[in-house]
Parts: structure tokens; sequence; C-alpha cells
């Protein structure tokens, strides 16, 4: 689960923003001034961070040169009420990945925070698997090819796409909202109900046993994760 930093002093703004960001599934902290929000971003090392640009004691701008001169890597989607391009620029310049000008859209920011850690986590897993083996199965993720034990499966593109990410972060809990932008991209507009259909039907593939999985899991309220046993 990935954990958010909202550093807002708007306490409306702050409530809307947490609970969509823990509707979605996220971890949220929040702070309501730039001091605080310090202290969380090294106390807590959240996976990103959404901080507005007037705040008390320590206005964004502030903190985002404060954290970076001292090496925090940290994504910051900036979120403001100026709309001027020089303050976007300057933020930006300042070591920024994004920038959202209130009034905003719920929808969209989410979808720029997906963008974001989309990206952070393509960086830490690089290249996505060719091939799978575990238990009786063995994919060729280059030639569509899957095979349990001599017997060939009938496998759809999207269910060799939802496989192969989550081969490619083997362990880790990927949430539904992560396999619809990977796979389907998040301007198709699929259901998270369209998810879990296909690990549905995976299942039926993959499993011995589909009613009791041993390798794909559901995380309740979160997402699915692949296990490999050794």
């Amino acid at each position: 689960m990935k954990r958010i930093l909202v550093i807002e002093d708007d306490a409306a703004i702050l409530r809307g923003l947490k609970d969509n960001l823990e509707y979605e599934s996220y971890e949220v902290l929040t702070a309501a001034d730039g001091e605080e929000g310090y202290y969380l971003i090294k106390e807590k090392k959240p996976d990103l961070i959404i901080l507005d640009l007037m705040l008390p004691k320590m206005n964004g701008y502030e903190l985002c040169r404060k954290v970076r001169n001292e090496g925090v890597t940290t994504p910051i989607l900036m979120l403001t009420a100026r709309g001027e391009e020089m303050d976007r620029v300057h933020g930006l310049d300042l070591g920024a990945d994004d920038y959202v000008t209130k009034p905003f859209s719920v929808p969209e920011l989410l979808a720029r925070i997906r963008a974001i850690i989309r990206r952070i986590q393509k960086a830490k897993t690089g290249d996505l698997p060719s091939d799978l083996k575990f238990g009786k199965i063995s994919i060729n993720f280059k030639s569509f090819e899957a095979r349990k034990e001599d017997e060939i499966l009938d496998m759809s593109r999207k269910e060799f796409g939802i496989l192969r990410l989550l081969a490619a972060r083997a362990g880790e809990v990927i949430t539904r909202d992560e396999l619809l932008d990977e796979v389907w991209g998040y301007d198709q507009y699929p259901t998270t109900r369209t998810v879990d259909n296909h690990i549905a039907l995976l299942r039926t593939k993959l499993e011995d046993d589909p009613s009791k999985p041993r390798y794909l899991i559901t995380v309740h309220g979160v997402g699915y994760k692949l296990v490999l046993e050794p």
C-alpha cells in the first residue's frame, strides 16, 4: 500500500483529499503547515507528497527546496491556487514532479498520482520479465505462450499483461487501479470489476484449485499479488 503525505492548510480540501485517497486504498498522512510536513517527510518517508504552496510556517517552495537540498527524492505533486506560468515553472525548477491548480478535478488528480507512482515503480522494477515459471506453469511473454505441464493454455493478451505485471513485482500487492492503468490504460475507463473477472479467469487456468489459490492471492480492499513458491 502506497503512503501519501498531503500538506494543505485548508481543512476542507485536506479532509476531501484524505477521504478520496483512502477510498482508493492509499495510506494517507496529513499536515496543515510546512514544518509539520517536513517532520513527516523525514520521519514517515511517504511514497508521494501532495504539497500546497501557500502554507504557514514554511511555504511549499521553501519546503520543496529544503528537502531536495537534503537529498530527498520522494515525488512531489504541487497543489496551489496560483495559475501563473512562472509559479508553475518555479515549482518544477525546485524539484516538483507535477503541478495541479485549484480548483481541480479529483479524477484528474488521482490519474496524475497514479502516473507518478507508475513511473516510480517502473524505475524500481526495470524491464518487465520475458518469461515466468512457477509450479506446473511456464509462461513466455514474448511469444505469448503459456503451458501447464504439457497442456497449452488459452490466454488473452490482457491476461498475459496482468500476469507479467504481477510477476515483475512478485510478492508485492498491486492495486486494481494500478493494474487498470498499466494493462488497459486509464484513459479507457474500465472498472475495477474488470480486473476481478480477469483474475478469476486466470485462476481457472493457472491454479490447481481456483477456489483456494496458491499463487494469485487477493489482498482484500487493496488488490492482488503473485506469490512464487520456491
